[in-house]
């Protein structure tokens, strides 16, 4: 916790002091700073002047800020319970309906494929058998028609 000490005042001199008069040096200052230095680094930890803080806030408010608090975080699992539950059903849904689904109609795409090419193929099979409608070409050309009389 922290100590407190209450040091009487004694008749210090302007150049003594480390709050000196304006024509003090620097080295003075330097000095001041060491010894705020040497003050701070006592046996107190971060953790002892935290623990001490809580001893300048009165104890109803103390009281109203871990009740927030816990308020909070009891909201804070609620929702997140909530959330996990919301995705929970999601994922087993789509696994439950959309997965088969999906396979089905994969299944439907490749048969309707499978038809398609069977239908190609006899069309091409009919065009292979049936003759022509147009006659081979030949070799010779064929002569221009002139009316009798010319």
């Amino acid at each position: 916790m922290v100590k407190v000490q209450i040091i009487e005042e004694k008749d210090v001199d302007a150049a003594n002091s480390p709050y000196g008069s304006p024509s003090s040096s620097r080295t003075s200052s330097s000095v001041s700073l060491s010894s705020v230095d040497s003050a701070l680094s006592s046996d107190e930890s971060l953790l002892d002047r935290i623990a001490a803080l809580k001893d300048i806030i009165p104890p109803t408010t103390r009281h109203n800020i871990t009740s927030r608090i816990s308020k909070t975080a009891t909201w804070i699992k609620r929702g997140g319970k909530f959330a996990g539950n919301i995705v929970w059903v999601v994922t087993t849904s789509a696994l439950l309906v959309a997965l088969p689904l999906a396979l089905s109609l994969e299944d439907e795409a490749k048969i309707v494929a499978q038809e398609k090419e069977m239908m190609e193929q006899q069309q091409g099979a009919q065009q292979m058998l049936a003759p022509s409608m147009y006659p081979p070409p030949s070799s010779q050309q064929p002569k221009a028609l002139v009316p009798p009389g010319f």
